[in-house]
C-alpha cells in the first residue's frame, strides 16, 4: 500500500528561516511554533503560547545535544519559568492545538509518549529524570492522540526536529522498488579481504542495510577529511545497531540510509561511492546502472 502524500504549512513569522516559524499540516488539528531562545518574548506574546499544549526545550549541556519535553495548561507561565531555572536550551518548540482543545488529559499522554519514542529512538539525551505516566484517556481518546502523533512525527522532521526519527526498518513488512517481474530489487556490496558482506534493498528513496550483513567493526577512513559519515558510523556502533562480530562487524537491525554512499560508507568503514559499490544481486549491475537503466524506460 503506498502512503498518501500530505500538504504541510510553514509560516516564517518574521520572513527568517532560522526565527519564529508556524507549522500546520491540511485537515489536522494540531498547530506547532519553533522559536529561538532569543524571540521568546515575542513568541510568548502569541496566542498559542497560552494555549494547552506539550513544548520542547532544545540545547546543550556538557557539549551533547540536549532535549527536555514538558507539558503545561498554560505554557507560556512554564516557559517563563524554565527561562529562568534552566539556561542551557536554546530554542522551544510549542505542540498544541489551533483551536485550543486539547486538556490536561491530553497533553499529559502526549508528553509520556513523546518521552517514550524519544528513549527508544536514542538520538538525543533527554533531561527528563524518567517517563512521566500516561494519563488515563478511554479507548477513544487514545486512538485520537495516537493518530495525532502520527501527522506530528511527519512535522517535526520538517522543521528540522530529529529527536524522534528513527532509521530502523523493518524489510519484511514493507514495499520495495520492484523489477520488471515484480520481484524486489536487491543490492550487495562485498569486500571479502575485510569480511565485509552487506545486503539492502531501495524504498521511498531509503536504503534499507538489512539485518545480518557484514560490515566494517570501526572507522577506518579519514575522520578530518571528505566525509561526515564516521559520525554516524561511530553513532550506530554506540547504540549496538552494528555489533563486533569476530574478525568483522554485523547489523543486528534493518536500518535506513538517506543515500547510496552513506550506506556504503557505513559497511565500509570509509568514504565510499555508493553508486559503484552497490550492485545487485540478479544480474551484477552497479546502482548507476541500475538507476540509469530505470530512468531510460521511464522515458519509453
Amino acid at each position: 500500500m503506498i502512503s498518501q502524500g500530505r500538504s504541510l504549512e510553514l509560516f516564517f513569522v518574521d520572513g527568517r528561516p532560522d526565527g519564529m516559524l508556524t507549522a500546520e499540516v491540511f485537515n489536522w488539528t494540531g498547530h506547532v511554533l519553533r522559536t529561538p531562545r532569543t524571540q521568546l518574548k515575542e513568541a510568548l506574546a502569541r496566542e498559542e503560547a497560552g494555549f494547552t499544549g506539550v513544548y520542547l526545550l532544545f540545547g546543550e549541556r556538557d557539549g551533547d545535544a540536549r532535549l527536555y519535553i514538558g507539558e503545561a495548561e498554560d505554557m507560556r507561565l512554564r516557559l517563563k519559568d524554565h527561562a529562568v531555572k534552566k539556561d542551557w536550551w536554546e530554542f522551544a518548540v510549542l505542540i498544541t492545538s489551533a483551536a485550543n482543545n486539547l486538556h490536561k488529559a491530553h497533553v499529559k499522554y502526549l508528553e509520556s509518549r513523546l518521552v517514550e519514542i524519544a528513549t527508544e529512538v536514542g538520538n538525543i539525551q533527554l533531561d527528563n529524570g524518567n517517563i512521566p505516566p500516561r494519563s488515563s484517556l478511554n479507548e477513544a481518546a487514545q486512538a485520537n492522540m495516537e493518530s495525532y502523533i502520527d501527522t506530528l512525527m511527519i512535522v517535526l522532521p520538517a522543521i528540522r526536529i530529529d529527536a524522534f526519527l528513527s532509521k530502523k526498518r523493518s524489510v519484511k513488512s514493507i514495499e520495495f522498488a520492484t523489477t520488471d517481474d515484480g520481484e524486489a530489487t536487491r543490492f550487495t556490496f562485498k569486500m571479502p579481504r575485510h569480511d565485509v558482506e552487506a545486503y539492502a534493498v531501495l524504498r521511498q528513496g531509503e536504503l534499507i542495510v538489512e539485518a545480518g550483513s557484514r560490515v566494517r567493526p570501526a572507522w577506518v577512513g579519514d575522520r578530518k577529511h571528505n566525509t561526515h559519515y564516521y559520525r554516524l558510523h561511530d553513532e550506530l556502533l554506540a547504540k549496538k545497531i552494528i555489533r563486533p562480530d569476530g574478525s568483522g562487524g554485523v547489523m543486528v537491525e534493518d536500518y535506513a540510509f538517506s543515500s547510496p554512499s552513506a550506506a556504503a560508507a557505513v559497511v565500509a568503514g570509509r568514504s565510499a561511492n555508493g553508486r559503484t559499490s552497490w550492485t545487485v544481486i540478479d544480474n551484477g549491475m552497479t546502482y548507476a546502472e541500475w538507476e540509469e537503466r530505470n530512468l531510460e524506460e521511464d522515458q519509453e
